[in-house]
């Protein structure tokens, strides 16, 4: 199958999944709506026909919320990133981090390493981002690198927010015991 007619079959499973069932709003983590990207003077980032109104469609953020419930209400991982990437939307920080997160979750620390780093490539201050990303420095052992996280973390949104008190909590949590983030 080729690789437009997989967006194509993935894009209408999301449809008629939107068409039959109501959008659940969720908080367990982040936001279920997704921030719009950075402005930019480059055009790099622009897509064909410029979707950067595309945060603002009904239809983009009903799909980004079903994918977010995806993830926090269901725990369906594979299902949500067949869901966010039929967005085609990989200019968007809040969508690649929950691909990476998804994919985390799943044990494919690659994957979710290279969209983490692609959606700090599309918004280098994506609070979110770099506390997902440094739950994942802790998976894979690298607590110095978490440490560089946490503080990223305290100088976009301060001590007191939920990113920061998530991953300083996290790294107070001695290493080797086995937990998941």
């Amino acid at each position: 199958m080729t690789k437009f007619a997989s967006r194509v079959l993935a894009l209408a499973i999301v449809s008629t999944a939107l068409v039959g069932a109501p959008v659940i709003s969720a908080y367990a983590a982040g936001s279920d709506t997704p921030s719009s990207p950075p402005a930019t003077d480059s055009s790099k980032h622009k897509k064909k026909g410029d979707k950067s109104s595309s945060i603002d469609d009904p239809k983009f953020l009903a799909a980004y919320r079903t994918a977010y419930t995806t993830i926090y209400d269901q725990h369906d991982y594979s299902s949500a990133i067949a869901q966010l990437q039929a967005l085609a939307r990989d200019d968007v920080a809040d969508v690649e981090n929950l691909i990476g997160y998804s994919y985390r979750k799943l044990g494919n620390y690659e994957l979710s390493k290279a969209h983490y780093q692609q959606a700090l490539a599309d918004d280098p201050n994506h609070v979110r981002t770099w506390q997902y990303f440094g739950l994942w420095q802790l998976e894979q052992g690298n607590r110095e690198q978490a440490e560089y996280h946490l503080n990223k973390i305290g100088e976009l949104a301060g001590t007191d927010s939920k990113e920061y008190r998530s991953l300083q909590a996290a790294l107070e949590t001695p290493p080797g015991t086995g937990l998941v983030y």
